[in-house]
């Protein structure tokens, strides 16, 4: 995991976030939906990073 990873990844939580007040300030319901999909894709992935990362520091921690 790098930073950058992370970076994408919030960007992409905020887009679908954008996404889904976009849709629901309009009455569209399709980016309403797409939106708030883009939004939990990003959280799934951004704590796949964290768990990875947690996943890498307790075996570096574990050699001493």
């Amino acid at each position: 995991m790098s930073i950058f990873d992370k970076a994408k990844a919030k960007a992409e939580e905020l887009l679908g976030r954008a996404e889904q007040l976009y849709g629901e300030s309009h009455g569209d319901a399709a980016a309403t939906a797409d939106g708030e999909a883009r939004e939990a894709a990003a959280e799934a992935e951004e704590e796949q990073l964290d768990a990875e990362r947690h996943r890498r520091e307790d075996g570096l921690g574990t050699g001493r």
